[in-house]
């Protein structure tokens, strides 16, 4: 435990590795086309420099409590700063698109053990009448860091160029690297002579790292019409399934799997799982609907989604210490999502005409629902563990959150397409040259366009055009207002749950004060 100057040194180390991290998620996704350009490829292969840093993220997640317990938390910690510092470099300095897609994996490497690793240093930093508010703090970093992303890749990339998105990384990780090297205690790794479980780490990369370009890769290339698609998840499929058993029965396991029989914690990661869904398709979603709906910028667009980033800010700091002073997780947890439920709900009943200040509402709503559910859902999940199981329950809980947030960005991006194809058959169905409507819609383009000097042929092919337009845009309109009903139903839906979980703890004998963490 630490006092005074060096708690909050800490802290703020802490919280900057973990926003430089998150913001990488998110970052790159408004900069895709210029890439593209400047590196001669196409867009389908430079969205690999998206998978290849959430394939690396995924993978390590699970490992980091086994790799900080065997070379030294602190060494491991600044070591994967110092990574991840290395690897932007790299980044920026690359000169084609293969090398861009290498460095950006070894990126993801260090960035998912900073993620993981921090919550461990927080327990040995703070006192435990103080970790509820040390939680709540650094929950900031994963509500700010996605948010302002796009913010930031939108700026950099009309300002300066896309190099710059991973140079920013540079001064602000070796800062955060010789301050975590000064400040933190000295820790040792194993010495008990532990095996390293090559065997798991294999099939975790295998089994992990299929699905994720399943994930990411699939609705791009039509799902299982592509081979290589079905081949992966029969590869996931299998390498999973021997991971569990390997896992189980295993003397020194790479993840420990038996920490899921507290019903609490596998619960919690059901939870847990639909807050990853939620969170990043929402950050995933919402751009999209602003600009190809809309047609605001990227960086217009990040702006929106500050005010409630700012509110959840605000209040992330008093959550821990209320958790602290006794207020069950499941009662934030529920408003969470509720609150998360009216995101959705609101942002289903938007249209065409619908102005910047009506998104207001609802993104304050998303915002608090995110600060609501983070903190308190990592010490619903631990709550019931044994202290030497919290760090490997945490990184499965944080494994869950990630995953959720592929699948959520995967099948939201693929529930658009069909909802797309729908929608447009049916409003297509009722454009057709013999119903009134459509022909006085077209009948006003072409006298408009006639009033400022077309002929009537041009005016009318104009008119066809802007009508066709006009379709596209309803089509998608509907089918994001479908998506955003669908994030409103999966939060809604996971309120019952935090109710069972009420019960099954009011009728526990002994009741355990909620041991209180950050979800990473």
């Amino acid at each position: 435990m630490e006092t005074g100057f060096r708690k909050w040194i800490i802290v703020i180390t802490i919280i900057t590795s973990t926003i430089i991290e998150l913001i990488d998620t998110t970052i790159v996704n408004v900069s895709i086309n210029t890439m593209s350009g400047n590196l001669g490829a196409s867009l389908e292969d430079t969205a690999w420099v998206i998978t290849s840093y959430a394939i690396a993220n995924v993978i390590i997640i699970p490992m980091t409590s086994f790799l900080a317990e065997k070379i030294g938390r602190k060494q491991y910690y600044v070591g994967s700063i110092l990574l991840f510092t290395l690897a932007s470099a790299m980044c920026g300095f690359s000169t084609n698109l293969w090398e861009l897609v290498a460095f950006r994996f070894i990126q993801g490497v260090g960035g998912g053990a900073l993620l993981s690793t921090s919550q461990a240093i927080l327990f040995e930093t703070f006192p435990p009448k103080e970790r509820g508010m040390a939680s709540g703090i650094f929950s900031l970093g994963i509500i700010i860091g996605p948010s302002i992303g796009p913010v930031m890749g939108g700026y950099i990339v009309d300002n300066l160029s896309w190099q710059w998105i991973f140079y920013v990384n540079i001064p602000i990780g070796l800062m955060a690297a010789l301050l975590s090297f000064i400040y933190l205690r000295p820790t040792k790794g194993a010495v008990d002579g532990r095996r390293i479980d090559w065997r798991g780490i294999f099939l975790l990369a295998v089994g992990v790292g299929a699905l994720q370009v399943v994930l990411e890769r699939g609705e791009t290339d039509d799902w299982f019409a592509a081979t290589y698609i079905v081949v992966l998840s029969m590869m996931s499929a299998i390498a999973l399934i021997l991971l569990v058993w390997w896992e189980l029965t295993t003397a020194y396991p790479v993840i420990n799997f038996r920490v899921l029989k507290s019903a609490t914690l596998s619960i919690s990661a059901v939870m847990t799982f639909v807050l990853g869904f939620g969170l990043f398709s929402a950050v995933f979603v919402f751009p999209l609907y602003a600009q190809r709906i809309i047609g605001y910028s990227a960086f217009q667009t990040g702006t929106m989604l500050l005010p409630g980033t700012l509110m959840a800010a605000m209040i992330s700091p008093f959550l821990g210490r209320m958790l602290q002073s006794g207020l069950r997780p499941q009662y934030l947890i529920i408003t969470g999502f509720l609150f998360s439920a009216i995101f959705g709900f609101f942002m289903s009943k938007s249209n065409l005409s619908t102005g910047s200040a009506y998104f207001f509402i609802p993104l304050i709503f998303r915002g608090l629902g995110a600060a609501l559910l983070i903190v308190p859902l990592t010490a619903l999940a631990v709550s019931e563990l044994k202290p030497q199981d919290i760090p490997q329950g945490a990184a499965l809980n944080n494994m869950m959150r990630q995953m959720g947030g592929s699948f959520g960005i995967a099948l939201i991006n693929t529930y658009i397409a069909n909802r797309a194809a729908v929608n447009r058959t049916a409003l297509v169905a009722h454009v057709t040259a013999a119903d009134p409507a459509t022909q006085m819609r077209l009948q006003g383009f072409v006298e408009n366009l006639m009033a400022h000097g077309a002929t009537y042929l041009r005016a009318m092919q104009q008119a066809i055009g802007g009508l066709e337009n006009t379709v596209d845009r309803q089509t998608f309109l509907l089918s994001y207002m479908d998506a955003f009903l669908l994030l409103a139903l999966m939060n809604a839906f996971c309120i019952p749950l935090v109710i069972l979980t009420i019960k099954k703890r009011k009728a526990g004998a002994a009741q355990q004060k909620p041991v209180v963490v950050s979800d990473h």
